[in-house]
């Protein structure tokens, strides 16, 4: 009985892994990533200012949401965490568009079929390309619990 305990396999280290992990304010970059009101964002700002003599230099921070595109700002102390998310890229390819679901696939043969159609001039590109016939690779950014396809392109024809 006890060797069967012993001999559990846990598949994949998604499962518990966390969706943000802590990294020093000073630490952070223009064109990173951070969280910023429960929301993962890109830093596309940053600058440091030093403070009077007893005061700790604060980082102000200006991000876009990685998904809806808003731009948050945040001001903290250079020497405090702030949480940064685990991103995932992936690219799949698009088999069928069904009532404003994506049907992808990736390059193992994993069928994935609950991510929505994107709003706006994303969301066009794939239904001209799927449209037209073209076979399209879509780009599908997950972070803190959230999917969302966010690039859409024209497979390249292989020449064989």
């Amino acid at each position: 009985m006890a060797e069967e305990a012993a001999s559990q396999t846990f598949e994949g280290a998604s499962a518990g892994a966390s969706l943000t992990f802590p990294m020093q304010c000073s630490a952070l970059r223009k064109n990173g990533h951070v969280v910023i009101k429960g929301r993962p964002c890109k830093i596309v700002d940053m600058s440091t200012s030093k403070t009077g003599k007893h005061g700790h230099a604060k980082v102000h921070l200006v991000a876009v949401d990685i998904f809806n595109g808003k731009k948050l700002e945040d001001l903290s102390p250079s020497t405090h965490n702030m949480d940064v998310p685990n991103i995932t890229r992936t690219e799949y390819t698009l088999l069928n568009i069904d009532d404003g679901f994506l049907n992808l696939i990736d390059q193992n043969g994993t069928a994935k079929d609950d991510v929505k159609v994107p709003e706006g001039e994303i969301g066009d590109t794939i239904q001209t390309l799927f449209d037209d016939g073209k076979e399209v690779l879509v780009t599908v950014v997950a972070a803190m619990g959230e999917e969302h396809a966010l690039a859409a392109k024209e497979a390249p024809q292989g020449g064989k």
